[in-house]
């Protein structure tokens, strides 16, 4: 059945329904109206025997008492009805009518019952033939940016979806292969960028130390140059871990509450210097890169601490079930638009690149949160904002 094509198959599987439909209708009208026929028939008998009987005790009874007339115009014999000889009668014509009624009532009946059977019969049956379809469908839902190299579609399908499946895992590997090449790019310009970087950033600290004593426009010059030099050093870095990500073993035993704990610990001179408060609610295992895990944490509350009102609060609440994990980040910041709620996990975008500057943001921070969720199975998205504040939520499988 497998070598037929999608289109025979439609059409043979068509076919035998309309058959077994055609013949099942006929079967039932034949038997319908043999039935009814038969029913007319006993109806007209039994009126003959009704008015013959009928007509003899008439004629008896007119003979006693003297007041008959002569039975030429009866039928004593009581012969067989003959409907075209017979006179109109009232009996007769509402049985054969009861019986018409009966019949065509019958075969409305039949005819609705048969089509609810053939749409029944239909929707299970064109199922079952597009159920091919529904399989690859979902194999193609499974394709995304962090399993290209392990997705192939099988192409042990039907005929017309081979081609489609032979192109598409063609697609898939020519994907992986730039997502790849741009990955070792990425990694080995950063690599190459963080030699002169630290040298750049020695220098300066060394020309401070032997010139304490500057003028004012050349110690605004060179504070320029320290913090762009420190903001470049930071985005190679990042950088660089975004192309090391592939390369993390995944194997770790996570325990998610005291990670957050030593979170707050080692961002409490932040939050002390902003006011904030920070708390956490829930526990729960996982299995994932500790280091990854961590680091995707850590982004998440630093923003949630830096962009945060004064005397704010931030909260990471841990549910989930026996498959997923769900962590829920919340602040009680300024809000996210809502245009900007997917785009903030995009690579150096930043919604105000004035405040970015400001915390020496570089736009890549959540960027690595989203890269981190993927790798683990799960993802990151912006589930409310307003102006009493933000929760993002982030969603991980519990063994990947």
């Amino acid at each position: 059945m497998k070598k037929i094509s999608l289109q025979w198959r439609i059409t043979l599987m068509t076919a035998i329904l309309l058959c077994v439909t055609c013949v099942v209708m006929n079967c039932l009208i034949i038997y319908s109206g043999k039935h009814y026929m038969d029913v007319i028939g006993s109806g007209i008998s039994a009126y003959s025997s009704n008015d013959v009987s009928s007509k003899s005790v008439t004629e008896k009874s007119e003979e006693n008492d003297g007041k008959g007339e002569s039975g030429a115009d009866t039928d004593s014999t009581g012969e067989s009805f003959n409907p075209e000889k017979a006179d109109n009668n009232h009996e007769l014509t509402i049985i054969v009518d009861s019986a018409q009624e009966s019949f065509g009532l019958t075969g409305w009946c039949i005819t609705a019952f048969m089509t609810l059977l053939g749409g029944v019969l239909a929707y299970f049956v064109t199922g079952h033939a597009l159920k091919p379809l529904r399989t690859f469908t979902s194999q193609i839902e499974m394709v995304q940016p962090n399993n290209l190299s392990d997705m192939k579609i099988s192409e042990d399908v039907l005929p017309e979806f081979q081609s489609f499946s032979k192109s598409f895992n063609s697609m898939i590997r020519r994907l992986d292969d730039g997502f790849s090449a741009q990955r070792q790019f990425t990694g080995n310009a950063a690599h190459e960028l963080r030699t002169p970087l630290a040298l750049m950033q020695a220098q300066m600290e060394l020309f401070s130390q032997e010139h304490p004593v500057l003028r004012p426009e050349t110690r605004d010059f060179l504070k320029l140059l320290q913090e762009q030099t420190e903001r470049m050093s930071q985005m190679t870095k990042t950088l660089l871990e975004m192309s090391e990500l592939r390369s993390v073993p995944c194997e770790d035993e996570v325990e998610l509450a005291p990670m957050i704990e030593e979170i707050y610990t080692d961002l409490a001179p932040v939050a002390e210097e902003k006011g904030v408060s920070l708390k956490c609610e829930g526990n729960a295992r996982m299995i994932g890169s500790d280091t990854l895990v961590y680091r995707m944490l850590f982004n998440l509350t630093e923003n949630a601490i830096r962009y945060n009102r004064p005397d704010g609060t931030v909260t990471i609440s841990i549910t989930g079930d026996e498959r997923l994990i769900q962590l829920r980040v919340a602040d009680t910041g300024f809000g996210i638009p809502e245009q900007y709620r997917e785009s903030i996990f995009q690579p150096f975008f930043r919604v105000d690149k004035s405040r970015s500057r400001e915390h020496g943001g570089v736009g890549l921070g959540l960027s690595l949160v989203w890269e981190i969720a993927a790798l683990h199975g799960g993802a990151v998205t912006v589930e409310e904002s307003s102006e009493a504040g933000t929760v993002v939520l982030v969603t991980l499988r519990r063994q990947i």
